[in-house]
């Protein structure tokens, strides 16, 4: 009897001990940032930016989009985007994880401030980002 009373007292305490662990299953998977997308539909013209972290920066640290004019946006992004195109035709010589794709500007189309004011900001967020400089 005295055996049969220990079998049950270590049955108990195991048993008690399994029951209170506790399966907390959480989800880490971070869910996707939403895209970003610059387009002007007059011009039939978008640019997608998937990059994390650029919608949280031009949320917050990007100066509003009226703070320069459209011609200050033109004026930088045609730089920007020279450098740009030169770093992503040169793959061996620049990150390509940065640089993945040339980005088709022209220089005489008006694209109005929304994209140029988002586009000047990606370059932005580039050098932020990345420690680039242009």
């Amino acid at each position: 009897m005295r055996t049969l009373i220990y079998f049950l007292a270590i049955s108990l305490f195991i048993f008690s001990c399994s029951s209170t662990t506790k399966t907390i299953t959480t989800n880490n998977t971070k869910l996707p940032e939403e895209a970003v997308i610059i387009a002007n539909d007059s011009l039939e013209y978008e640019i997608t930016i998937i990059d994390l972290g650029f919608k949280l920066y031009l949320n917050t640290i990007a100066k509003p989009a009226n703070y320069y004019s459209q011609k200050y946006y033109e004026t930088k992004n045609q730089f920007y985007v020279t450098r740009w195109n030169i770093r992503a035709q040169n793959p061996l010589r620049y990150d390509d994880s940065i640089y993945e794709n040339i980005i088709d500007y022209d220089f005489n189309t008006d694209y109005g401030l929304d994209v140029n004011y988002k586009l000047y900001n990606y370059f932005k967020f580039v050098e932020y980002k990345y420690h680039q400089v242009f």
